[in-house]
Order: C-alpha cells, then sequence, then structure tokens
C-alpha cells in the first residue's frame, strides 16, 4: 500500500510538473495568438499595432493568471478545463477587429450555439491553434490528468 502511496504522489507531482507547463505556455501563447487572430480576419482593413500588442498584452494579464488559477487546483476542484478560459479570450482580438470596424464573419448553427460571444469565430480547437508548441503539452497534461484521476476514482488500479 506504501508504495502505492508513493507511486501516485509521484504521478500527481509530474501532473503537476505539466499544468505548470501548459499554463507557462498557453500565458506566453497568448499575445501572439491575438494578433495572428486580428491579422487573420482583418484583410483590407487598417488595424493600430498599438491596440493589438495592447490586447495582446491584456488577454496574457488577465486570462494567464485564470489559467495557471485552474491547473494549480486538485483535479477534483477543476470545474473546466484550460481550453475553456483561452476560448474565452477570444474578446481581446474581438475588440480590436470591433473598434477597427471589422464585419463579424457567418457562422452555422452549432458553432453560434457553442460560441455565441466569438462573432469573428476565432475559438481554438485545440492548444495547438493557441500556438502549434502547446499541442504536446496540452496531450501531456490531460493525459496525465486522466491517468491520475482514474488511479483515484478506480481505488488506484490503471488496468
Amino acid at each position: 500500500m506504501a508504495e502505492q502511496t508513493v507511486e501516485m504522489a509521484d504521478d500527481e507531482a509530474r501532473l503537476a510538473g505539466l499544468a505548470l507547463r501548459l499554463a507557462d505556455g498557453i500565458v506566453v501563447a497568448l499575445p501572439g495568438w491575438v494578433e495572428r487572430c486580428v491579422t487573420a480576419r482583418s484583410e483590407g482593413v487598417v488595424i493600430d499595432d498599438d491596440a493589438v500588442a495592447d490586447a495582446g498584452r491584456l488577454a496574457a494579464h488577465e486570462v494567464g493568471p485564470l489559467v495557471r488559477g485552474l491547473l494549480s487546483a486538485d483535479i477534483d476542484e477543476q470545474r473546466t478545463g484550460p481550453l475553456a478560459l483561452v476560448r474565452a479570450a477570444v474578446k481581446y482580438p474581438a475588440s480590436v477587429l470591433s473598434a477597427a470596424g471589422v464585419v463579424p464573419v457567418q457562422r452555422d448553427a452549432d458553432a453560434l450555439r457553442l460560441f455565441p460571444d466569438d462573432a469573428y469565430d476565432l475559438s481554438p480547437a485545440s492548444f495547438a491553434e493557441l500556438h502549434p508548441d502547446l499541442r504536446v503539452p496540452g496531450l501531456e497534461w490531460g493525459a496525465a490528468k486522466a491517468y491520475v484521476h482514474r488511479r483515484r476514482h478506480a481505488g488506484g488500479t490503471t488496468g
């Protein structure tokens, strides 16, 4: 039983390390993601570069602590996922696009239902859409979280 407790502690420590790596990566990626979103939707419209940079910094400043707080919480206390927090960050590039007079894009019924506040269809489907370098950390964190959850709630068995 003591060996199982040590293994579980090791698994949880690994999960915590992966969560920190993912959180750090998200915070670093947010400003560039905001810039890419604005660039992708503003073709033919003059955009204030300072407004884009400010929106990116604000996204990192406001969403970063939410992501860090979520990922540092015990997995049984996490009521949402980090990607949901990132998806809520569409308001930062959207504010720049709206201020520049960019017309919202046409979206299908599912997009309207799933992301009603995403007029420019910017919500990332994965961590890799936030930044390609987040694909592996996102997958590793998700797998580790699932593994720890299963061990905790299946009486410590994994197979």
